[in-house]
């Protein structure tokens, strides 16, 4: 039903004049890569160059800007996403620019790139309208590069590549470009190539204008480049990889390909709105180079961020599902004149101000003082507090408006993926998605008076990270954390200590295994309980079978004529479930199975719930022992990088840990080891390695898929499930 009331008010514009900065003048961007690549110190760089900060402070003296944890600083990685703005003016330097003149402000999240904290570049992505891609000059596309491209994709996030690091023994433009074609499967092509290789690095070619932006030795801060004709040994790259790009942008935009077939010029100005087109469109991908650590070549990446990457108002209106039905889509356009909607899509516990909730802002205006509803919890809330995020610094304001990233203060029963919107609007917008945890680990506090801060400092843990759980084990009565690595569960017991001042004791990680069924079996579950009065009968069968890998659990309820009542199939689910969760073969949580509900019957009188549920339960377990139930175990992708020389003892050592190796690169200086190992042999492997290659080689894993545990190993498995504490 429509809103008189609305109908009768005049169209808003897109963009309130109230506001600091029109919406198309609004830049939501990710910086995202491999752990190492270079996204903190590109950060910092851009946040000097843009003004806001006037001392760039580098990852190993831990003084930069979005590594503010302690952890972050004496680690040296980016550990969680961090919001900053900041404000770029592209200059008129003779180089035909998209925006010359004109401001705009930049919204910047620093993502982490270390496996273990893969959810904080998940959910940044799911808010973000457009992603910088760093990626090594020498490594080129690496394991964890590949899982950010996939999550860019998932959330339709544009993009733009930046190849890092140009100045290092054994950078190579064109070898990273031609892997993220044949690795990513990205429609990527160069706009600037790289004048200089290694130390002779020096600056950078715009394709589209044919220029030369060469930077001065003498200038340490990288501020100045002089603009000059292209190197004569370059010429004829630079013309030949300006027709390539024309061409290739020609085979996807039927602007530039009329241009072409008509042999009129493609001018520069015309050329990089084709290309705004297709990369707004997520069918192109622009590639730029410099080097962060050297200061070159990163204006030129900052002016494709605001040439090339989408304003709030250029990529699709979000899409929500109205609570009330699930079938029905809701359109929230980007329009400061629509109704507030917005997600929470991070959560954060502040010394200072207590409780935030980071929230993006799809459509409409808030200001302090106004309600917002959240469909999920059916309840409205007060906003008092609105904070402008500047990594560990908060602004207070008094308005967010569509586009804006900001935060909340004090709200209560929050979680992650809230809508936050506007009572009259009515819609759910898709949350982001998180991984499993894969390894858990036993926590018991020294003292009495540290139990009840372990039990605070948990659950804000839990509230602001959703790959985090925590839960008792009804065996032993241990309480168990459970994680995404080794490294995110000390961070964990690391902030217990420091933020929560909890001492604890804690015991080795163990892995989080799965169960699972080969077999299709039927099985019946009766619970039968007569003691003098009313009794308890419940009676149930059903049919298990495996299903599609990565499907999870499905049930269904094939039960005709009555033979249950309507009102005992939902507690014969609950029953499955809890079945499910336990597991059948050694107490771990099944997946990927199929359950139907065949029949059964039940008693007038002493039937019940609680009768019906155990009944489920002992049906789905009778079930599962005969249908060949297994466990499986996590398997992650490994990518060792070493000197030729270590190669067959780390060959030799990933065989030993049960890897399999599916491919051996060569590479500038080193050597790439493919492979995949079971998550169990991988505790310690960072000792080992240095050990084996005295320091020489690296290796990253991600997670890759669950595989069946081998019998040798299922024995032990078994021998020791218990999870014994020890003291940390």
């Amino acid at each position: 039903m429509s809103d008189a009331n609305s109908i009768q008010k005049p169209v808003k514009p897109v963009s309130d004049p109230d506001r600091d900065y029109a919406i198309d003048r609004t830049r939501n961007i990710g910086i995202a890569a491999h752990i190492d690549a270079g996204k903190t110190t590109t950060t910092e760089r851009i946040l000097f160059y843009t003004g806001l900060i006037h001392r760039m402070g580098d990852v190993d003296d831990g003084n930069t800007v979005t590594d503010w944890m302690e952890q972050e600083r004496e680690r040296g990685i980016t550990i969680t996403s961090a919001a900053i703005s900041c404000y770029w003016q592209q200059k008129d330097e003779g180089l035909q620019k998209l925006f010359t003149g004109i401001s705009h402000r930049v919204n910047i999240i620093d993502t982490p790139g270390h496996v273990d904290f893969t959810a904080e570049v998940e959910r940044s992505m799911r808010v973000l309208d457009g992603a910088v891609a760093v990626f090594c000059g020498v490594a080129g596309v690496q394991p964890q590069s590949e899982t950010v491209w996939r999550q860019a994709t998932k959330y339709n996030v544009p993009r733009i590549a930046f190849v890092n690091k140009m100045d290092r023994t054994g950078a190579n433009f064109d070898n990273a470009v031609l892997e993220m074609r044949k690795k990513l499967g990205a429609y990527a092509y160069p706009v600037v190539l790289p004048i200089g290789r290694e130390e002779n690095f020096r600056g950078v070619v715009d394709i589209i204008n044919q220029k030369a932006l060469v930077y001065d030795d003498s200038d340490e801060m990288g501020l100045n480049y002089r603009v000059t004709e292209i190197p004569e040994e370059l010429k004829e790259s630079a013309s030949f990889a300006l027709e390539e790009l024309i061409h290739a942008v020609a085979d996807r935009d039927d602007q530039i390909a009329e241009l072409v077939l008509e042999e009129k010029p493609v001018e520069p100005l015309v050329l990089k709105q084709g290309i705004r087109r297709l990369t707004c469109s997520l069918q192109f991908v622009p590639v730029l180079c410099g080097s962060a650590f050297k200061k070159r070549g990163v204006q030129p990446m900052v002016d494709a961020v605001i040439d090339y990457l989408p304003s709030p108002i250029d990529v699709p209106p979000a899409i929500g599902q109205d609570p009330d039905d699930a079938t029905k889509t809701v359109e929230v356009e980007s329009n400061d004149g629509k109704k507030f909607c917005s997600l929470a899509f991070k959560l954060w516990s502040d010394p200072f101000v207590g409780k935030l909730v980071f929230f993006r802002v799809y459509s409409g205006r808030l200001d302090k003082g106004d309600f917002i509803y959240n469909p999920r919890t059916r309840k409205r809330d007060r906003i008092t507090r609105i904070m402008r995020i500047q990594a560990d610094k908060r602004t207070e304001v008094d308005s967010a408006f569509a586009g804006d990233i900001a935060a909340f203060v004090g709200l209560k029963n929050v979680t992650t993926g809230d809508t936050l919107c506007d009572e009259s609007l009515s819609v759910l917008l898709e949350p982001p998605t998180f991984p499993d945890p894969v390894l858990s680990m036993a926590i018991e506090p020294k003292t009495r008076f540290d139990r009840d801060k372990l039990s605070v400092g948990l659950q804000r843990l839990a509230e602001e990270d959703p790959t985090f759980r925590t839960f008792t084990n009804e065996e032993t009565g241990q309480l168990i954390i459970s994680g995404m690595g080794e490294l995110h569960l000390d961070i964990i017991r690391d902030r217990l200590f420091r933020e929560f001042k909890v001492e604890a004791n804690s015991g080795a990680p163990q892995i989080a295994y799965r169960e699972t069924i080969t077999g299709k079996a039927e099985g019946e579950g009766k619970f039968i309980r007569q003691s003098g009065g009313r009794g308890q009968y419940g009676h149930a069968l059903v049919e298990i079978e495996p299903n599609e890998r990565g499907k999870g659990l499905e049930i269904e309820n094939k039960i005709v004529g009555g033979t249950i009542p309507k009102e005992y199939i939902p507690a014969v689910i609950d029953g499955v479930n809890e079945a499910i969760a336990g597991g059948v073969l050694a107490g771990y949580p099944m997946v990927d199975v199929k359950v139907r509900i065949t029949d059964g019957s039940f008693h007038e009188v002493d039937s019940s719930e609680l009768a019906f549920k155990m009944a489920g339960i002992f049906a789905f377990k009778d079930a599962a022992k005969r249908a060949n139930a297994i466990l499986l175990e996590p398997i992650m992708k490994v990518e060792v990088a070493t000197p030729e020389e270590y190669q067959g003892d780390l060959l030799g050592d990933l065989s030993r840990r049960r890897g399999k190796i599916h491919g051996i690169e060569m590479k500038s200086q080193a050597t790439i080891l493919n492979s995949e190992v079971p998550l169990a042999e991988l505790f310690g492997y960072a000792t080992v390695i240095r050990s084996l290659s005295k320091g020489r080689a690296a290796y990253s894993m991600t997670p890759s898929h669950f595989e069946m545990v081998p019998q040798s190993v299922l024995e032990k498995v078994m021998d020791t499930k218990e999870i014994k504490p020890s003291r940390a």
